[in-house]
């Protein structure tokens, strides 16, 4: 490569500036409200709300595989979308709006119809989420299609992992920290301080928490707009020329040709899996309130903890990427999770709720001195958990890479394909997570719903639990690192890409054609 192409790619690099970076991925923590308020609580609102039993968790997986579905068509259509106030804006308003309504009618309006009129129930509960679908995908889209446009700095484009992640916290952590609150001011318990009713099951929780997490999810759409406000213009979009609109065949060309994307879907969906898993509600309910005997007193301390040794993982994570790259990042920080819960592992293997000395035990929420298990566990478990959190959303700015990729191989910019095909397989395989649960709770332990924490021990819960807490994560894991041994956008790669994309971008504002330019500066696999 020559010294001039060098110098030109320096001086025409896309620098978002501090606030933008840390703006646009809140589009992301928008719409991880839902991810908890609907992916992570709809199957237990419609088991023991409205009375639906497996149907709903079989929904649950249903609907996952149709916004799997909806990706590449909306994906497809935003990449033909060019209005008055961009590409991308448009589709997280109009996703904003339809998922604040369909979340209205689903958890407010649903409950008041009556049991008498049940086959009613199952009719909107199915069309409502179907409506809630779209507008997810509507918004999550244009997190990683937005991102061609915000930065093409290798040294600032790791830096979305850390802003996307505190986006995350703004938005997930809230309404994770925020319910079992609520659902703890309705429990119904006994006189000896038995829950015998689980807040979970009492429909006026839901209508408390989802106008809480409409407002907090509105808040932070507005302010991801204001984050890509100025990027969100024609001249950022690709390098520049005629963009040709693509048939379905040309897409699955895209598909076949571009080997770090195909690899980076089975990493993302490796990690998405370990965290629907390890995070579901159900597990962690199952995991605090039954292994462990006590819930409402265990989840926040140990949800916390997590969200403390995470930090450090995020800073050294960023850091990481920007000297050696994300995918060095990447499997490093998952190397590390997949050995610490190795310990998580044989920790709950050896739990007996019937001896305090190996379950969870914290002075502060009446379990007594702290014992030696607890020690090790948090220490496992923190540690375990800090990493894989740190990672879990790193494939998102790893999508840029690909579709960066993509524009030098091909010449094309089409981030709304390349972001959704990747969210395809992503959706797919965590699809699996809610049917998965309900699956293994029948299966070990004989439930034919949906256990809440007055659901008594048995060791059928417990071999569940050890399975969707640890084992599927941990396979998950090892896929991850499979997948990424073979992908080949490294930190320098990444580099010689953007400085030839950035060569090609000027001199076709210049006046060169596009096809000029891909031979003056082909592509090297």
């Amino acid at each position: 490569m020559s010294k001039a192409a060098t110098t030109q790619s320096a001086d025409t690099l896309n620098r978002a500036k501090l606030y933008q970076l840390a703006l646009f991925p809140l589009n992301n923590g928008a719409t991880n409200v839902y991810f908890v308020l609907i992916l992570s609580y709809v199957a237990q609102f419609g088991s023991s709300v409205l009375k639906l039993g497996m149907y709903a968790s079989l929904m649950v997986t249903i609907m996952r595989v149709f916004d799997a579905i909806t990706d590449p068509i909306i994906g497809a259509l935003m990449d033909r979308t060019s209005t008055k106030i961009g590409k991308f804006r448009p589709f997280m308003m109009i996703g904003s709006g339809i998922m604040a309504v369909s979340v209205v009618a689903l958890y407010i309006l649903t409950p008041f119809i009556p049991e008498t009129m049940m086959w009613l129930r199952y009719v909107l509960f199915t069309l409502v989420y179907a409506v809630w679908v779209i507008g997810y995908t509507f918004q999550t889209s244009c997190t990683r299609a937005g991102q061609t446009v915000l930065t093409n700095d290798p040294n600032q484009r790791p830096m979305f992992t850390i802003f996307n992640t505190v986006g995350s916290m703004l938005g997930m952590g809230v309404m994770q920290f925020l319910i079992p609150l609520v659902k703890g001011a309705y429990d119904i318990k006994d006189a000896a301080g038995t829950v015998i009713t689980s807040g979970y099951a009492r429909p006026e929780l839901y209508r408390i928490i989802t106008p809480i997490g409409i407002a907090v999810s509105v808040l932070l759409t507005i302010l991801a707009i204001i984050g890509i406000a100025e990027k969100d213009r024609p001249e950022f979009y690709g390098i520049g020329g005629e963009q040709e609109k693509l048939s379905l065949s040309q897409y699955m060309e895209i598909i076949r040709n571009n080997k770090p994307m195909q690899r980076l879907m089975v990493a993302g969906a490796g990690c998405k899996l370990a965290l629907a898993i390890a995070t579901n509600t159900t597990v962690l309910l199952a995991l605090y309130g039954i292994v462990m005997g006590n819930y409402n007193s265990l989840y926040l301390p140990m949800m916390i903890l997590g969200y403390v040794f995470a930090v450090p993982f995020f800073l050294l994570s960023v850091r990481t990427s920007q000297k050696l790259g994300q995918k060095a990042s990447l499997t490093r920080y998952v190397a590390v999770a997949l050995i610490c819960y190795v310990g998580v592992l044989v920790l709950l293997l050896i739990s007996n709720p019937g001896n305090a000395a190996t379950v969870l035990s914290f002075p502060f929420s009446g379990g007594g001195a702290i014992n030696f298990y607890t020690v090790l566990f948090i220490l496992f478990f923190g540690v375990g958990y800090g990493a894989y959190y740190a990672t879990a959303d790193m494939p998102i700015p790893m999508v840029a890479d690909c579709s960066d990729y993509e524009t030098y191989r091909s010449g094309k910019y089409i981030p709304g394909i390349m972001g959704t095909l990747f969210s395809l397989v992503d959706k797919l395989v965590s699809s699996l997570a809610q049917t998965l649960v309900a699956f293994l709770f029948l299966l070990f332990a004989g439930l034919g719903e949906l256990p809440t924490d007055a659901t008594p021990y048995s060791g059928g819960i417990k071999v569940a639990v050890i399975v969707m807490f640890c084992v599927i994560p941990m396979l998950a894991w090892a896929a991850t690192l499979w997948a990424m041994k073979g992908y080949s956008l490294t930190g320098a790669r990444m580099k010689e890409i953007q400085s030839v994309n950035a060569s090609r971008k000027a001199a076709i504002a210049s006046g060169m054609s596009m096809d000029e330019a891909m031979r003056k500066w082909p592509s090297k696999e």
